[in-house]
């Protein structure tokens, strides 16, 4: 999973095509390359808080997106990911102020 485009909102994510890509990147081992916009990621920090009293970051949200969009293609199965930041650090951002 990476940002949707390179001027994104999602600290801590790289969008590989515009980024400084580490020696240790290797593209063929991811299985698919799942792009998530800011807003998307936005809309499900909400949720996640709202819904599940879960609070994240802005790359959890994006995380979410993405398992999100392989839980819809799949009949059977597990899906893990991980919240790679709480939100506590997040919390006077404008995104917070968002509609329901």
């Amino acid at each position: 999973m990476q940002p949707h485009s390179p001027l994104h909102g999602l600290e801590g994510l790289k969008h590989m095509e515009s980024a400084i890509v580490p020696p240790i990147y290797d593209p063929l081992l991811a299985d698919r390359d799942e792009r998530v916009t800011t807003e998307d990621a936005y809309r499900l920090v909400l949720r996640l808080a709202r819904e599940e009293g879960v609070l994240v970051g802005p790359s959890g949200g994006a995380a979410l997106a993405a398992s999100l969009r392989v839980a819809e293609e799949i009949d059977r199965g597990i899906i893990v990911t991980v919240f790679p930041d709480g939100g506590d650090r997040y919390l006077s951002e404008r995104f917070w102020t968002g509609s329901k």
